[in-house]
């Protein structure tokens, strides 16, 4: 069964990281914006762990924590708190709240899993669920079109996790006899070497297997690859439409 990880602050970016960090393993994602949000899940789920957020409106992590060993059914409910200093004082502050274990913010979603590891068995997905969870994010089919839309930032992690799943995709258009891909830049904020280079893969495999391809963006980003010597010639579409219309 699936452990329920509750991770309980108001930045919606933490969140996602510690959301991010659990994804390869089997797990039910819970959350919450504040200590009121957070105690109500936690007495209908009973999660196997809490991540908690010692500063947030409505109520803090504190308040939440208290009211948490206060009840029979949640006290020994493993705590991991977040904080924001480093200080002494406040690390022992957060030890006498009897949290499991605390951790000091920015952290990286690695650092978490380390620490959750030590207090709960956490088991990978199988293969084809992370697989299946990863490149739904990315690739759709649509109308006869495969299409591969862009997050705002192509970082080095997220290139490798597109290409790992190219292969695949290019496959499954070869048996089902699809000819056309969208590469939709439309999300794009910023164009970086990371991006250029993926572009540019893209476009090689797509060629080698006679798939006619079309890149959608927006007109900054248009100019933006003209920008790069490596792509200045390779046109864009500025609609879904328009690509379509162009093949």
């Amino acid at each position: 069964m699936a452990l329920k990880i509750l991770t309980v602050d108001d930045s919606k970016t933490i969140r996602m990281i510690v959301k991010k960090a659990f994804r390869p393993y089997d797990c039910e994602m819970l959350e919450g914006e504040n200590g009121i949000e957070g105690l109500a899940i936690s007495t209908k789920e009973k999660p196997d762990l809490i991540v908690l957020d010692i500063t947030m409106p409505v109520m803090s992590g504190t308040e939440m924590l208290e009211k948490l060993k206060s009840e029979p059914s949640l006290k020994d409910i493993p705590v991991i708190m977040l904080t924001a200093e480093s200080g002494k004082d406040n690390v022992m502050n957060i030890v006498k709240m009897g949290v499991t274990d605390y951790m000091v913010k920015p952290f990286k979603g690695e650092q978490l899993i380390e620490r959750v590891e030590k207090i709960v068995k956490l088991e990978p997905k199988k293969e084809k669920e992370v697989d299946e969870d990863t490149s739904k994010k990315y690739f759709s089919l649509d109308d006869g079109i495969q299409f591969l839309a862009f997050p705002a930032k192509i970082t080095r992690p997220i290139s490798v996790e597109i290409d790992g799943h190219l292969k695949k995709k290019i496959e499954e258009m070869k048996s089902s006899e699809v000819k056309k891909f969208i590469l939709d830049l439309r999300k794009v904020s910023e164009t970086n070497v990371s991006l250029i280079k993926l572009v540019l893969l893209i476009i090689q495999k797509c060629e080698k297997e006679a798939i006619s391809i079309r890149l959608v963006g927006s007109p900054d980003v248009g100019k933006e690859l003209k920008s790069f010597q490596e792509t200045s010639e390779i046109p864009i579409d500025f609609s879904i439409d328009e690509a379509k219309a162009n093949f």
